[in-house]
């Protein structure tokens, strides 16, 4: 009987375990923008809390969300709010999407080092991506052809890029699409004549950030609402968050947190 009973016990603290071991997992998909903050944070968490066990994957705005909606992850990163459409869906399945902004992005303007040209208007951009202009000469710059990098459909940075900079129009047919902010930066290395839109945080030496209508993609720009490329960058939940995952967005809101999206290049909120 007391053999029995120890088995019992022991079985229960076993189960004990093993639902807290579950409680302890965290999936987090979406968007390359809020990839580094979500990986530094994941780290960082993971270090103060070793019964805690994260993944962190990327794939774009639309591919977080989607899996936030298909319960295969429990955060979704996104550099854009949820559509109307996206609400809906998530709604009939059951899902209560609840945005959490985590840190502010500016929408940097680059072209490859070589490119003379210091700042364009948001309507020359506009008409850059869009077609109309197709020559640096029609902007001030030299007699050479303008190769545009864009990110996918699927990406969040694309999204807002076209109603920020675009006013919703669509990028032109013959741009050269990107899976990643870092793709883009690579391409724009490598291409003269190029140019292309990434997360502030991707910027690199390798690239020209260009001032977009006379004002620089600077952090102190972003946070004052100076630069007109500005965005929030967000995790999003099914419902108010509990257990492990409220404590991780807690903990990126928290000052270490937003730090930590200042060590990575973005801005934070406090």
């Amino acid at each position: 009987m007391m053999k029995k009973s120890f088995l019992i016990l022991l079985l229960s603290v076993m189960i004990i375990f093993t639902l807290a071991g579950e409680k302890g997992k965290i999936s987090i998909e979406g968007s390359t923008t809020v990839l580094p903050i979500a990986q530094i944070a994941a780290e960082e968490y993971m270090m103060a809390n070793p019964a805690v066990d994260i993944t962190v994957r990327g794939g774009g705005s639309g591919v977080g969300i989607a899996s936030l909606m298909e319960g295969s992850c429990d955060i979704a990163d996104a550099s854009r709010s949820m559509k109307d459409n996206e609400i809906k869906n998530a709604i009939n399945k059951g899902i209560n999407p609840v945005a959490h902004v985590v840190a502010m992005d500016g929408i940097a303007v680059a072209v490859h080092p070589s490119n003379k040209m210091t700042g364009l208007t948001v309507e020359q951009i506009k008409a850059i991506f869009t077609g109309r202009i197709s020559n640096w000469s029609k902007v001030g710059g030299l007699d050479k052809k303008i190769v545009v990098i864009s990110r996918d459909s699927a990406s969040g940075t694309y999204e807002a890029f076209g109603n920020l900079a675009l006013n919703g129009d669509r990028v032109r047919a013959d741009a050269l699409l990107s899976a990643s902010n870092r793709a883009v930066i690579t391409t724009i290395e490598t291409t003269p004549g190029a140019i292309g839109y990434v997360g502030l945080g991707y910027l690199t030496k390798k690239v020209k950030a260009i001032e977009v209508d006379g004002v620089e993609c600077t952090k102190e720009n972003v946070l004052s609402g100076e630069y007109p490329l500005s965005r929030p960058l967000f995790m999003y939940t099914n419902g108010k968050p509990a257990g492990q995952v409220k404590a991780f967005i807690d903990f990126v809101k928290s000052a270490e947190g937003q730090a930590l999206v200042e060590d990575v290049g973005y801005v934070g909120l406090k």
